[in-house]
Order: structure tokens, then sequence, then C-alpha cells
């Protein structure tokens, strides 16, 4: 076996040169960070290095589980995570089902396009697009607000609850384009005979929708679920960061948010580097455990899986 392996090598050496920085790459940015895990339990201090700092074991842990937003901070990552799988999940699979039963190609491919593009707005444009439309003052909201009643309407971004579906329904709208590429794709190999066999059927397009192109796409849509049920503990902190404030903090603060602020000293505190590893260690558990867990369930029920 090791022979056949080398001798492949060799003979295709060009390619397995390819293959080579992608491997540094995961080696060194994904690797070997995994040294400094340990940190999670130690006292680090920069002056005695990973190795020199005081071991404590699961100290920071505890510390992190003891603070007063503890839970706070956990919720409002699994209720924002949660709400954005919920909400967001299957606006691409419909949409995809919808666009697929286009005939107009053109017309097809004008709006795929238009969809796909808010994905390359970067977050910080995107954030100040929301702040200049929902300023209560001179953004779009409030001028339409002030021409209706007469009067200026509160900051939207200053309400918890608002906070939580503008964050989301943002999101989903910048992103529901790009997501809906895959469940394309996927539906650009169905076997086009088993259209022909359901419209022989006496099949209507919602039925071959139902019955075809639905079944059809569910592993790949399996297989993506299974991917965010991994990341549910992991909100990106870019967007949430930057739509922050004083008044939104009771729902805006996630794990992502205050490990920032923790190991960087964000809030003009001393940066504690080994709580933040600790706090980022457990929601990288939690993430494995989640995806481990959802992968098993979904192989038991429908033979899908990652491994």
């Amino acid at each position: 076996m090791n022979r056949k392996l080398l001798r492949r090598i060799i003979n295709h050496w060009q390619i397995y040169c390819f293959l080579l920085l992608p491997l540094i790459y995961l080696i060194l940015f994904h690797y070997v960070p995994m040294v400094g895990a340990q940190i999670a339990f130690r006292k680090f201090t920069i002056r005695s290095g990973i190795w020199g700092s005081k071991w404590v074991g699961l100290d920071n842990f505890t510390r992190f589980f003891k603070t007063y937003n503890c839970w706070t901070i956990i919720k409002n990552t699994i209720t924002i995570s949660g709400y954005s799988i919920l909400a967001g999940f299957p606006i691409p699979i419909i949409f995809a089902l919808l666009l697929n039963c286009m005939r107009q190609e053109r017309y097809k491919k004008a709006i795929q396009t238009i969809t796909y593009m808010p994905h390359f707005i970067s977050t910080v444009v995107i954030v100040g697009m929301i702040l200049q439309i929902c300023n209560p003052r001179v953004g779009l909201y409030g001028t339409f607000a002030h021409l209706l009643t007469g009067k200026y309407p509160n900051d939207p971004l200053g309400n918890p609850t608002v906070f939580t579906h503008l964050y989301v329904w943002t999101g989903i709208w910048q992103q529901f384009g790009w997501n809906a590429i895959v469940y394309l794709a996927a539906l650009s190999s169905v076997d086009p005979q088993l259209h022909e066999a359901a419209i022989i059927d006496g099949a209507s397009r919602w039925k071959r929708i139902l019955q075809v192109d639905l079944p059809c796409i569910l592993p790949t849509a399996t297989i993506m679920l299974i991917l965010r049920a991994g990341s549910v503990m992991s909100v990106g902190y870019e967007k949430i960061y930057l739509m922050q404030n004083d008044l939104n903090i009771g729902a805006s603060e996630v794990i992502s948010t205050y490990v920032y602020k923790l190991g960087l000293g964000a809030s003009g505190k001393i940066p504690n580097y080994s709580l933040a590893t600790a706090i980022g260690l457990f929601n990288s558990v939690v993430n494995l455990v989640l995806i481990s867990v959802v992968n098993a369930i979904s192989k038991k029920m429908s033979e899908t899986s990652l491994w």
C-alpha cells in the first residue's frame, strides 16, 4: 500500500505540490495555535510566557461561570444563533426551489446575481447602512415615521428586542442568495427523467417540487444543517460589536464579543488572556459536542452524515 502511494506521488507530484500550500496553512494556523490553548488552564502573564505561567487547572472556567452575566451571555448567544438558523436556514432552500422553477433563463440569472451580491458587501458597510437607515432623525426609518405621525420615533438599535430581529434579518438578507447557490447546484443534478415521469403521471409543478426536487436536495440540506449546528455557539463578533451600544447591551453581549473585550481590554480593563482563552475553549467544546450529536442523529434517521 505504501509503495502504491509513493508511486502515485511520484507520478503526480505536481498535484501534490498544489496540496502542499493548503496543508502548510492548515498546520500553521489551525494546529500550531492549539499549543496556546493551555493558557486556559494557566494564570498567563506575558513576562512568564505560556510555559512559565502558573498552572491553575479549571479555575478560569469556574471564574467564568461565577460571573454575574455568564448565563445572560450564553442565553444571548444561543438565542441569536438559534433564531438565525430557524429563520434563515429554510429561506435559501425555498428561494432555490422557486428560482429553479423559472423558465426564462435571462431573468433567472439576473435575480440570482442580484440576490447574492450583498454577500460581498463588507460587515462595516452593512452596519453603516443599518445605522443610516434606522437613524430616528435623518434616516429613512425616522423620516417616514415623522411624515406619518408627526413625531420622531425611538432609536430601534436602543431596543434590545428590536436589536435581535434587526441583526438576524439583515444577516438573512445579506446571505440567503449566496447560500442558495449550493442548493441550485444540487437541483441542477436532478435527473430530468424524474420530472418527465412525474409529468406523464399528471403531477403538477407543485407536486414535482415536493416529490422530486425537495427529496433530491434533502441530503445537501442535511449536511448544511449539521454544519450550522456546529457553529451554534459561534456568533461572529464583528457585526454585533459594531451594532452594540449601552442600550442594547443586555441582548447584544454574546460570547464572541465578551471574549474580544476580555482578550484585548476593549472595555478599558486590563486584558485577561487566560479567562478569554478559557471561554473560547468552552465555546469550541460545546460546538464540537453539538455537531457530533446532530451528526449522530442525522446518521440514524436519514443515513446522511459528515462521518
